[in-house]
């Protein structure tokens, strides 16, 4: 894994490199948690995302989001999922409920991160 930690809004972030390697298992997620020890949120670029990932029939996200919440880690995906949210329904629902609550969301840039964060 590869990434740094950043400041955002006044909140620790550890930032994953979007060069990185896939998140393609849940024991991915757990490498990344021992990575960004002791940041606040975590946030991952869709380029570090597997395209399983947005199927929601693979259960990829649900493995890999479970993992993290498990282990008190927020979670921020950021980048563009336009193509995905309109292939699946599911997926959209998905997004809309998670952007609801305060441990997942799923972001289109750094500035809308920093919004969320700062509100």
């Amino acid at each position: 894994m590869s990434g740094q930690q950043i400041e955002i809004a006044g909140m620790h972030v550890h930032m994953c490199a979007p060069d990185g390697p896939l998140l393609r298992q849940e024991a991915d997620a757990t490498d990344l948690v021992g990575e960004a020890y002791g940041s606040e949120w975590i946030v991952i670029p869709t380029s570090r995302l597997d395209d399983d990932f947005f199927r929601l029939s693979t259960r990829l996200a649900g493995l890999i989001i479970q993992k993290l919440v498990n282990y008190h880690c927020r979670v921020a995906i950021l980048g563009d999922i336009s193509q995905h949210l309109t292939s699946s329904g599911a997926l959209r629902d998905f997004v809309r409920e998670a952007n609801r609550g305060h441990q997942v969301w799923f972001v289109w840039d750094l500035d809308e991160l920093a919004a969320r964060l700062a509100a």
